[in-house]
């Protein structure tokens, strides 16, 4: 078995040497983390081979090898990996974890959807403008008193989402709420770990087995349980003539295309499909804005600048929109940089080959797994000046004006690049601008030290903080 292993790893690329059952995860003490990749190429290149278990992996680092990789064949590369763990959580269907005619089906659907539904229109950035409000009222009851930011933080973000895809929004004491938010958690927490990985390798065994993967799948099951339920409550009042949200355009899709006979359009893909976006849209954001509180009171000078910026341009009283961010070039900087630097999705998610191709100069049969380390590209020390520094000026150019940057892609690259990045960036920019207008955020009296170091899962969070929210 170990010499069949050495003959298969002949013509990809270069790698470490894998051993039979476990591939190379015994040298990379079964982590897959952003700073192991990044070292593994300071011995093995850009472009490397990683087994986990008997399947070869290959893995792209840094902004050139990430962008060519994905961009030069991106139809080549635009299949998923459903794994074992995830094809038990999603069953390959829906958006974010399907693959070939049923991920380009529920794409396209989703991102027309969502446009008639006001993404990239004033429509979709009231409603975000109605949240920041919500948000901005909870912190000025916290009357200066410390508080953890996350869950207010995420309650906020997922109503937008959540407006979207169910037509209402969840007040701040809704118990169901707090249910889909702890089940979120626990999905986003599970993902990465070790006993993922396991899992991943011996899916036989782990199945049977009780455990953290039987928590994060139950809890998954309680997102689709939430899901069907609403999908029931839209079919009892029945379809408007005017669809209001996503259930209903999904809903009147599958009256009109679902007995064709390639369509996708079902209701088990529309249950993944909102799971998808439940899940997209509440969590990455809402974890951007927990590391850019944090930043801002690890940087205070960098705060005080974005405040002093704010007051010069909008004063305390006028609507913040999106656009703005126009007469914001520092503001639009350190938002930038709160992404590049707490980089949340860290490695990204694996690529399959639809078909046979040539990345990168090596020869790759259909079914090949490639990994992009995105945070290789958004630490790459060849684009950025001080990579492993916290500095907006990464963004700005000598007279201070914003500068967009090719190495910036956390929100990835190619055909399976994220459908929610104008929502996100406009959400981004709209409750920190609000939240920093508002308020100044210090430590709690006593705390003098901030952990900035992320805590690694399915996304990379802050260690739990507690701020004081003073205002302005």
């Amino acid at each position: 078995m170990f010499l069949k292993l050495q003959r298969a790893r002949r013509c990809l690329p270069p790698g470490p040497v894998p051993l039979p059952i476990l591939g190379t995860l015994l040298q990379l003490n079964f982590q897959i983390n952003r700073d192991c990749l990044m070292k593994l190429a300071k011995t093995y290149g850009n472009v490397f081979t990683l087994w986990f278990g008997w399947a070869p992996v290959i893995i792209l680092n840094g902004f050139q090898a990430v962008k060519d990789g994905m961009t030069t064949h991106p139809e080549d590369v635009s299949g998923r990996l459903v794994s074992p763990f995830f094809r038990a959580m999603a069953k390959g269907k829906g958006i974010m974890l399907a693959t070939g005619h049923t991920w380009k089906q529920q794409r396209r659907f989703a991102l027309k959807t969502l446009r008639n539904l006001g993404l990239g229109k004033r429509g979709l950035e009231q409603r975000v403008q109605e949240e920041a409000h919500h948000l901005l009222e909870f912190f000025t009851s916290s009357k200066e008193k410390p508080l953890d930011p996350y869950y207010p933080l995420i309650h906020s973000v997922s109503n937008v989402i959540c407006a979207v895809v169910y037509g209402h929004r969840f007040s701040r004491g809704d118990e169901t709420f707090h249910e889909l938010i702890r089940a979120t958690e626990h999905i986003f927490k599970f993902g990465g770990s070790f006993l993922h990985h396991l899992y991943e390798i011996f899916p036989w065994l782990m199945c049977r087995l009780p455990g953290p993967h039987k928590k994060a799948l139950s809890c998954y099951d309680i997102l689709s349980s939430f899901t069907r339920r609403e999908i029931r409550k839209h079919k009892e009042r029945e379809i408007p003539d005017e669809p209001q949200d996503f259930i209903d355009f999904y809903l009147a899709h599958i009256e009109k295309f679902g007995d064709e006979p390639k369509s996708t359009y079902n209701e088990e893909n529309m249950v993944y499909s909102i799971n998808d976006l439940f899940l997209g849209g509440s969590e990455t954001t809402s974890t951007t804005l927990n590391w850019g509180l944090l930043y801002m009171v690890a940087y205070p000078d960098v705060q005080e600048k974005v405040q002093k910026e704010l007051d010069a341009v909008l004063g305390s009283s006028q609507t913040i929109c999106y656009e703005h961010r126009r007469e914001l070039p520092y503001t639009n900087a350190v938002i930038h940089e709160i992404q590049r630097f707490s980089n949340i999705v860290s490695i990204g998610m694996p690529r399959v080959c639809v078909r046979n191709t040539t990345l990168l100069g090596f020869p790759l049969k259909k079914g090949s797994i490639v990994l992009p380390n995105i945070a290789s590209s958004l630490y790459d020390p060849e684009h950025w000046e001080t990579p492993r520094q916290f500095n907006p000026g990464h963004f700005l150019d000598k007279d201070g004006n914003f500068v967009s940057r090719e190495a910036f892609l956390p929100f990835s690259i190619g055909h399976r690049v994220c459908l929610g990045e104008h929502l996100a960036r406009t959400e981004l920019f709209i409750f920190f601008a609000n939240l920093l207008r508002a308020f100044s955020f210090r430590l709690p009296e006593g705390v003098t030290t901030v952990n900035t170091e992320p805590i690694f899962g399915g996304t990379l969070q802050p260690h739990p903080y507690k701020v004081c929210a003073i205002p302005r």
